[in-house]
């Protein structure tokens, strides 16, 4: 007696399942997303297929990948526009498979052939993608899932340095500023990522757009969203005071805008946006070539300043902010000094 009908169905083969996500995606047309149950099955059909792609992608935890098929599906998922189909279908599929693809997205990024990353291949010949990621921070389902997925891209030079250099990088000056919390901390993660991951990319971006980007910046820090202020402040000076940005923080200190601002900082009713517009304000005091602006600025405000710096909330074992604390009073008091005897 044969009891054939009991065995499991034949795994599908890198090229099936790529055949089978990228069918099941384009049926997700106008016509079926409104037949509720149309939809239903062709979703069903493109979960089950999914979970297959990830089990391929990451092994079922007891037994490992296959790096062939890895490999050859990474190689077809390009060749037959399935990465497309996934960043433009998001919106419609429901939270687990979106979940899944971002894994899926992440390690299929990774796949080389010889030694290049095909996936990023496609992506930067087809670079529209990475726009619709960023868009994608404004419908508040998806956004979250969009942004892991940038924020896999943006570990690639080149992709990182394709949305510094788009139109679309400046909607991230709106959406870290949004009243979503979950969403404005996410773009932030992101922003972050593309203004730090990449020295030298975000060095040659910052000295060819000085302008546009400081006068967007400025929007941020002197947002009436304290975690806003709180968060481009301190992003401000991780990014400012990298050595391959020194001649990009050499402009920003010879500024008397940005130094306006920075004072006003060193105002706020918080305690951490006080500290961390310190840090960037000794750099305007200590620049040993300071604009004769940027000088009057200082010695205008000393009276207000002086009393300022001696009041701020260091921590008691942070010894060496108030050295520098001591060393900046004692320089504005030179300055003011200087100009009573002029």
């Amino acid at each position: 007696m044969s009891f054939s009908f009991f065995k499991p169905s034949r795994p599908k083969s890198p090229s099936e399942l790529v055949r089978s996500v990228r069918e099941s995606l384009l049926a997700l047309d106008a016509k079926t997303v409104a037949d509720v149950r149309a939809l239903e099955k062709v979703l069903e059909d493109f979960e089950k297929n999914l979970l297959s792609m990830r089990q391929m992608l990451f092994g079922d935890g007891e037994v490992e990948p296959n790096a062939d098929q890895v490999l050859q599906l990474a190689t077809e998922i390009c060749r037959d526009g399935v990465l497309d189909l996934f960043v433009h279908k998001l919106p419609i599929l429901g939270w687990e498979a979106r979940k899944d693809l971002v894994h899926c997205w992440g390690i299929l990024l990774k796949q080389t052939v010889g030694s290049s990353h095909c996936c990023v291949e496609y992506i930067e010949s087809h670079p529209d993608l990475l726009d619709s990621l960023v868009v994608c921070y404004d419908n508040k389902a998806i956004a979250l899932n969009c942004g892991n997925m940038l924020r896999e891209c943006i570990k690639y030079p080149t992709l990182a340095k394709y949305l510094l250099e788009s139109t679309s990088f400046e909607l991230f000056f709106k959406f870290v500023d949004l009243p979503n919390f979950d969403v404005a901390s996410d773009a932030f993660a992101t922003f972050k990522d593309l203004l730090t991951k990449h020295e030298d990319v975000v060095s040659a971006y910052l000295i060819s757009h000085y302008e546009q980007f400081f006068d967007l910046y400025e929007q941020l820090l002197t947002s009436p969203n304290y975690v806003t202020r709180r968060q481009s402040l301190k992003l401000l000076s991780e990014f400012l005071l990298e050595a391959p940005n020194s001649q990009v923080m050499v402009r920003y200190v010879s500024e008397v805008q940005n130094l306006k601002i920075i004072m006003k900082l060193l105002k706020d009713t918080s305690k951490n946006i006080q500290i961390s517009a310190f840090h960037i304000f000794k750099v305007f005091v200590a620049n040993p070539n300071k604009p004769p602006d940027i000088t009057a600025v200082l010695v205008k405000n000393h009276d207000g300043l002086l009393p300022l710096l001696h009041n701020l909330p260091f921590s008691k074992d942070d010894e060496q902010s108030e050295e520098e604390r001591d060393i900046l009073i004692k320089e504005i008091e030179k300055l003011v000094s200087l100009a009573g005897a002029c």
